[in-house]
């Protein structure tokens, strides 16, 4: 496993953080992307300090998934350094607002990092995986896609429109060996939520953690069997 890496998109903080974390102290090779290069440095100190990456490399990058240039120039990075088998679309962003409140500019925004950086990100690294007839994508999506909440219009957009090209997606490279994942978390504690939000209903949230638990189990565990789809929600129920 030392030479397949492991690409975790938005890896600075809540389930990103977690995964990195948690493929680490399973010994993968992980390359973590984020915009913010200081808060992957403080989590690349803190599993070296816990000493979670087990004698494996860590490798921190900035980048924007809202940016082209910066994916390609990742993709090429990684490639330099080995062979990448596994994407984890997890970098997204959000507002919590009515339709009618959101700017153009905002919707702008979501739908450029939620929906085409992860669909930039997937098309970079497929002629990789179809030419090794081998890979993984996970998509971290949202139970907007599967019931509707006021306040998240164009979050549900992003997700909804991920959710409809990837299930595509999937028919098209099963003849590679190519699977794809999708994930599908109810509320969990990141800082996605106000600080308000989280002070009202965290004990009722998911951890990141516990998230992140599930993906690395389902990576380390390919078999014959693909899961396609997996809807996880805090054991009360959606908030």
């Amino acid at each position: 496993m030392k030479n397949e890496i492991i690409w975790i998109t938005g890896a600075s903080s809540g389930i990103g953080a977690e995964l990195t974390k948690a493929f680490c102290k399973r010994g993968a090779f992980v390359f973590a992307t984020s915009r913010r290069i200081d808060a992957l440095q403080s989590l690349k100190n803190e599993i070296v300090n816990l000493g979670l990456n087990n004698g494996y490399e860590l490798v921190i990058r900035k980048c924007d998934v809202s940016s082209k240039q910066d994916i390609k120039n990742t993709v090429e990075d990684i490639s330099d350094k080995g062979d990448l088998v596994c994407l984890i679309n997890n970098a997204g962003i959000t507002s919590f607002k009515k339709a009618e409140d959101n700017s153009i500019e905002e919707i702008e925004n979501i739908i450029q990092t939620n929906l085409i950086g992860s669909i930039s990100s997937i098309k970079s690294v497929l002629p990789i995986m179809m030419t090794r007839k081998k890979g993984i994508i996970f998509n971290l999506l949202s139970v907007v896609t599967k019931k509707v909440f006021t306040n998240s219009s164009v979050y549900s957009a992003s997700k909804i429109g991920l959710m409809g090209y990837t299930n595509v997606l999937r028919e098209e490279v099963r003849k590679y060996n190519i699977k794809i994942v999708n994930i599908i978390p109810g509320a969990t504690e990141t800082s996605i939520w106000s600080k308000e939000m989280i002070e009202k209903y965290s004990e009722r949230m998911m951890r990141p953690e516990e998230i992140a638990t599930q993906i690395a189990e389902l990576y380390f565990n390919q078999n014959s069997v693909v899961v396609e789809e997996v809807v996880l929600r805090p054991i009360g129920g959606d908030l």
